[in-house]
């Protein structure tokens, strides 16, 4: 069992779409006539599956409390910066640095939802696992 993708509502199609190439996500594929919209399947180029799908059905986004926010892993935070400032994107609040190497910022895509961009440290997995907790034990990770 895995999670396959997140699906977010967006109220401007095109713009939600180069915000998201703007972070480095790429379209798949799309299927424009469903019950809940047009779907855009994304990915980012080093994702070997579909991690979001942009779902458009001409109406405004009501933001409710549910999503806190995405994660995106980015190889540098200072080239992921400028790229992004390149497009008019800028941090939402200041950035964050930890001893040991970790970095982390957050933008808002149109529809005000926040991402999380992630660098971690040199040598760390290329994504959080139970050896970021160490004090929890071994064979959690069920539940």
């Amino acid at each position: 069992m895995r999670t396959l993708h997140v699906g977010l509502r967006v109220t401007d199609l095109e713009r939600s779409l180069a915000f998201y190439a703007a972070i480095g996500y790429v379209i798949v594929g799309s299927v424009p006539a469903t019950p809940i919209g047009h779907l855009s399947m994304l990915k980012l180029p080093d994702d070997e599956f579909v991690t979001v799908e942009l779902v458009h059905d001409g109406k405004p986004v009501d933001h409710g409390t549910d999503l806190s926010h995405l994660v995106v892993q980015v190889e540098s935070m200072t080239d992921a910066l400028h790229v992004l400032a390149d497009h008019g994107i800028e941090p939402i609040e200041p950035g964050q640095e930890s001893d040991d190497g970790l970095q982390t910022a957050l933008i808002a895509d149109p529809d005000g939802r926040r991402i999380e961009l992630v660098q971690w440290p040199a040598g760390h997995a290329d994504g959080m696992t139970a050896a970021d907790w160490p004090e929890e034990g071994e064979g959690n990770e069920d539940g």
